[in-house]
């Protein structure tokens, strides 16, 4: 009998059953689910970054968050949840815009004040600050390097570890953006290098290697060239990344479930370790990751799904 076909989980939650219930208040117009989820994360910012990020992505098109703060204008959760809604906003308003299309500049401007507001609201919670650096990329020149500068330092006292925050500074530092493929790389390897054991901070390197491929896709198909994908992924320093990164964070632990707020981090990697070649830390990431996975970065070589069961049939695991 032939094997059962492999279908990866493409959980928009990464298996958040908590997040999960509140995105459902979302759905049927309620608010106090999303109040009782951050109120049980609690300053578990690792956990509660991944949550108020998801939830924003579900609130951005509901008035369910405006309902929670004209109920609690002073709760903290509210407006942290809030400030990133507004900025979830402001990016789904630049892309229906299109690249290089400026966006109304009144909603950027609103989006920095409703972080600011929830920064104050809520002094320990590193999250404000995320959405803060995020939403500085959609200014047409970027901030002034002071700005950005005060901003990051701001995430840094409270959580100086955040994958999620350094991650938009990446964004912010990519070509795409408002910098060069030089300096995003730098900014990861500096991170990478002063990550304490066991810290998923040296995977910036590997999301840095995913936007130094999207822009050359783009410069490709504007130019009507073609981008080699093994020549990207397969050069020894992309090799030698993926290798540091297992030993620096993966190495050693437990084949265990990987938690919902670093399963887009673990995938990540193990997409860069297939396309790399280097099958032993690929072959242990998928099986990490069993059928749970995102859809980035795979989305970008491909279709998702097969390129999960390509890779795990060519690995012998089992569907």
């Amino acid at each position: 009998m032939a094997r059962d076909r492999f279908t990866p989980d493409f959980d928009p939650d990464c298996g958040d059953t908590a997040l999960r219930s509140a995105r459902h208040d979302i759905v049927i117009g309620r608010w106090q689910g999303l109040r009782e989820l951050l109120y049980a994360t609690g300053p578990n910012w690792a956990s509660r970054g991944h949550r108020v990020r998801l939830l924003a992505q579900a609130c951005a098109s509901s008035s369910s968050v405006e309902s929670w703060v004209a109920a609690e204008p002073r709760r903290g959760d509210a407006l942290v949840l809030r400030a990133a809604t507004e900025t979830a906003r402001a990016f789904s308003l630049a892309i229906a815009a299109g690249r290089g299309v400026p966006i109304d500049q009144h909603r950027v401007d609103g989006a920095v004040l409703a972080c600011l507001q929830a920064a104050e609201a809520y002094p320990e919670d590193p999250t404000p600050w995320v959405s803060l650096i995020s939403v500085a990329r959609l200014y047409p020149a970027g901030v002034r390097v002071q700005e950005l500068e005060r901003w990051w330092d701001a995430l840094y006292e409270r959580d100086p570890y955040s994958v999620e925050g350094h991650l938009q500074i990446l964004h912010y530092y990519s070509s795409r953006w408002h910098g060069t493929h030089g300096l995003m790389y730098d900014f990861a390897r500096d991170a990478a290098g002063c990550a304490p054991p066991g810290s998923a901070l040296p995977v910036l390197v590997q999301y840095a290697r995913v936007e130094e491929y999207r822009f050359a896709q783009d410069v490709a198909h504007d130019e009507r060239a073609s981008v080699s994908l093994g020549q990207h992924w397969r050069n020894d320093g992309a090799v030698s990344d993926v290798w540091r990164t297992w030993q620096h964070w993966i190495s050693g632990r437990a084949e265990s479930e990987v938690a919902p707020a670093e399963l887009r981090d673990v995938n990540y990697l193990a997409h860069a370790a297939c396309h790399a070649g280097v099958h032993d830390v690929a072959a242990s990431l998928l099986r990490m990751m069993d059928r749970r996975a995102t859809r980035s970065p795979w989305s970008y070589t491909g279709d998702p799904e097969k390129q999960l069961g390509k890779w795990r049939k060519e690995f012998r695991l089992r569907a």
